[in-house]
């Protein structure tokens, strides 16, 4: 059994509402644990690097960055080369994937100048190492989408999504129950339960999960969808385009994947709320269909290692041996490994991309649309 954590943590706010209120959802556990102003783990952890709890794909190596930039100055041509083309980046973390990217930005005459950086990041504390990394730039930050400056956008969200509230449904032998989060018998760790079930929440479920095994879990955010919905409907009045870069299901799942993670390791989720990160799979084929009812078209799932080879990774990651010693070329080849390989990142991670429909094809997505 947990021990209570000390007064004034994150726990000690879970068990007061609780007590007050009743179970909680998991929406809401997931949104206090990250972003809570005084105990949430984006609010007050150091998460990325190896110093931190995880790695993302821009702290493994340069070349992600860089492909990425390319991506959006080949997007950007493709627009027509708008003059002045402002550039979001989700939840930039330490600033590193926009440094990389605008590096590579800097090689595409008239496409560097044409940029505007707009960063969406709610915590201070990465805000204020985003500006270190980016302190060449001129940058806005903002909390939210709705702030952006009208203007046609190239949206980047690298590992956004999967931190994003969910809610969790079980299907007990009675229906379908929201998972929801209460306190153990004597108050001093967090355990699940389940609601009532309800025919309100079977309606909710996808048609192909509805009749799923008993214990299977369905994921859901509207959270996810929103903002998906939102990036989509600036894109159809202003022009632009996106880029989603996740971990997630390319196919409706019925099984659980929240998870914690701390000092690269799993950890319980519910233990210690607020000094672990929080994330779950993403899924794809809600943000696709939040996104074509907002009008523009959707291009993917790819691969992300598919995603990163049509790029040219493997002509950028041979580049940079030519000028490295030993121990650099082994690291890059690792990276590129790491990256790329399905046994690593290469197929877990999906890659998804949204333009207006009269908008080409963007690069390394196929001409025709796979079926998800």
């Amino acid at each position: 059994m947990s021990t209570i954590p000390k007064k004034g943590s994150l726990f000690e706010s879970f068990r007061r509402r609780i007590k007050l209120e009743g179970a909680i959802s998991v929406a809401d556990y997931m949104a206090d644990v990250l972003i809570a102003p005084s105990h949430g783990y984006y609010m007050s952890n150091e998460p990325f690097g190896i110093s931190g709890d995880f790695i993302t794909a821009p702290e493994i190596s340069q070349m992600f960055g860089e492909l990425i930039g390319f991506w959006c100055a080949d997007t950007w041509y493709n627009m027509g080369g708008p003059t002045e083309i402002h550039l979001v980046e989700m939840g930039p973390g330490r600033g590193t994937l926009m440094s990389d990217l605008m590096r590579a930005a800097e090689m595409v005459p008239g496409f560097h100048q044409a940029l505007k950086i707009h960063l969406i990041e709610v915590s201070p504390k990465l805000r204020k190492k985003q500006k270190e990394a980016l302190s060449g730039y001129n940058v806005s930050w903002y909390d939210n989408l709705t702030d952006l400056p009208a203007g046609p956008c190239i949206f980047v969200a690298n590992e956004f999504f999967d931190a994003l509230p969910i809610r969790q449904f079980e299907r007990s032998p009675k229906g379908w129950c929201e998972r929801l989060i209460t306190l153990d018998e004597d108050e001093t760790g967090l355990v699940f339960t389940l609601s009532p079930p309800s025919k309100a929440i079977e309606t909710i479920i996808p048609k192909e999960l509805v009749d799923s095994h008993e214990g299977a879990v369905v994921e859901l955010s509207s959270i996810a969808a929103n903002v998906s919905a939102q990036i989509s409907s600036h894109i159809t009045q202003y022009g632009g385009a996106a880029l989603f870069v996740d971990y997630g299901w390319g196919t409706p799942t019925a099984k659980p994947s929240l998870q914690a993670i701390r000092n690269h390791k799993k950890h319980d989720v519910l233990l210690e709320p607020g000094t672990a990160d929080l994330s779950a799979f993403v899924d794809f084929l809600t943000l696709q269909k939040s996104a074509e009812a907002n009008g523009v078209s959707v291009h993917g799932t790819v691969t992300q290692g598919d995603f990163l080879r049509n790029l040219g990774i493997e002509q950028r990651a041979e580049m940079l041996r030519l000028n490295a010693d030993q121990k650099q070329a082994i690291d890059i080849t690792a990276a590129e490994h790491r990256l790329t390989d399905p046994s690593q990142m290469g197929d877990l991670f999906k890659v998804m991309a949204l333009t207006r429909p009269d908008q080409p094809t963007p690069a390394a997505f196929p001409e025709q649309k796979e079926a998800l």
